[in-house]
């Protein structure tokens, strides 16, 4: 069997562009993380809201932009509970461990 040169096969191929980021100076600690999330699920749900209400009562037309702000609105609460869920269940892990 003969051994390819890799380099050669791939020579021609753009090399991807990894971005790194680095940690923020300032230590955000879980609370203000939740505290953050909590409040941009709650403004993406008044964005639907409002996007639903201004539809409803034809001051707009736009039907995809309705349905996008309802799908962000309903896949960002949906995260969140997933999140509530984890943290709940290593809650109650940790509350289960004997010392």
């Amino acid at each position: 069997m003969t051994e390819m040169n890799i380099n050669a096969i791939g020579g021609s191929l753009p090399t991807p562009s990894i971005k790194t980021t680095t940690p923020k100076t300032d230590d955000q600690g879980f609370g203000q993380f939740l505290k953050g999330a909590v409040g941009e699920v709650n403004r993406l749900h008044n964005e639907a809201n409002q996007a639903v209400e201004s539809l409803a009562a034809g001051r707009s037309q736009d039907v995809h932009n309705t349905m996008i702000a309802l799908q962000k609105a309903d896949v960002s609460f949906q995260l969140l509970m997933q999140i509530r869920n984890k943290v709940v269940s290593a809650y109650e892990t940790v509350m289960r461990m004997q010392i």
